[in-house]
């Protein structure tokens, strides 16, 4: 294995100094050499693949060229590769390196994972969650950038969330402009049931399912409430609205897994997907384009609320705001225009 390229190497070619080459290769103030010298240096340095060394950056900056990432199960889930891809991507283009932590959902942990960050001389803190929810952060110093997420905090740090509002009232739009007036909801959640600690968003995406039915001066056929988003609840509502005679031709699913679970019971029962009911859903979770007919739904943008997220903490910003990511809408065979009634 060859030995890493150091400083001293690309100063000998260069015929500097180690402390002229650092100043050049680091764009620190101070030095007198020309723009043309910079420009060789650097050449060099590149000629030589020459790569800074982070305990070396550490000692000459007094912070760590490296941001932490803390998350409540993050890393466990299917969907991390694409939130730490877009993190680890934007960290090295900007060449950082990326700590990763998980609490395992165990807040007693949180206070100890951050205080081994800050120990570390942290750039910066993300702290992400799979589900957009609230958390309690302890005490942190002023002077290291925090940035939440797929989740908030009552501490005024950003946030970078998915633009739920948009997602939904996209959705329902797909529904309309195929023709669909007759439009069932299944996972519906009522506000008082659902506090920030298990959701921050998922309010904004009914936000935008009715304010565009409003719009349309369309009623929803049926609208049936459900807090627990998974295939047995989606088959059961949608045996539901088969007993009920149907009534329906477009149906909004809050979660793909609620989808999943109406695909089996229409299939079941002989209802077509898209020819008697045309389906809507959100999260493009990775069944969703192998089902058949294929789910049309919106996808949450993990991969680039990541790169938002280390963004915003390396560039030490810590103004206090939403920053919303498009969800972008998957459009597949899961819905079918309608012919307006007479």
């Amino acid at each position: 294995m060859a030995d890493r390229v150091t400083i001293a190497d690309v100063a000998a070619k260069a015929g500097l100094s180690k402390s002229a080459v650092s100043l050049i290769l680091n764009d620190r103030p101070g030095t007198r050499l020309s723009p043309e010298t910079a420009e060789r240096v650097r050449r060099i340095a590149e000629e030589l693949n020459y790569r800074p060394n982070p305990a070396a950056r550490t000692l000459f900056f007094g912070k760590a060229p490296m941001i932490g990432f803390v998350s409540d199960d993050v890393t466990l889930t299917r969907y991390a590769s694409a939130m730490i891809r877009g993190l680890l991507d934007v960290a090295e283009d900007r060449e950082h390196t990326v700590l990763i932590a998980e609490t395992g959902h165990h807040p007693e942990r949180l206070g100890g994972v951050l205080d081994a960050m800050v120990d570390r001389r942290a750039a910066g803190l993300v702290f992400g969650s799979m589900a957009a929810r609230q958390v309690e952060l302890p005490p942190l110093p002023d002077d290291i950038p925090v940035v939440m997420l797929n989740a908030t905090t009552t501490t005024d740090y950003p946030v970078v969330l998915p633009d739920e509002r948009a997602a939904g009232a996209a959705m329902a739009q797909l529904l309309i402009d195929a023709g669909h007036r007759r439009i069932g909801l299944i996972g519906r959640i009522s506000p008082e049931i659902l506090p920030p600690e298990e959701s921050v968003t998922i309010l904004d995406r009914f936000a935008g399912i009715d304010g565009v039915l409003a719009e349309n001066d369309i009623e929803l056929v049926a609208d049936l409430h459900e807090r627990h988003w998974e295939p047995e609840a989606g088959y059961r509502m949608a045996r539901e609205l088969i007993e009920d005679g149907l009534g329906i031709t477009g149906l909004i699913c809050l979660n793909d897994n609620l989808a999943f679970g109406v695909y089996q019971a229409f299939q079941e029962a002989g209802v077509r997907i898209p020819d008697d009911v045309s389906i809507v859903s959100f999260d493009d979770d990775v069944l969703a384009s192998i089902l058949r007919p294929a789910l049309s739904t919106a996808r949450i943008p993990y991969e680039q609320m990541g790169r938002k997220a280390m963004e915003l903490a390396l560039a030490g910003d810590t103004t206090p705001a939403r920053h919303l990511i498009p969800m972008p809408v998957v459009q597949r065979q899961s819905v079918k225009a309608v012919a307006p009634r007479a």
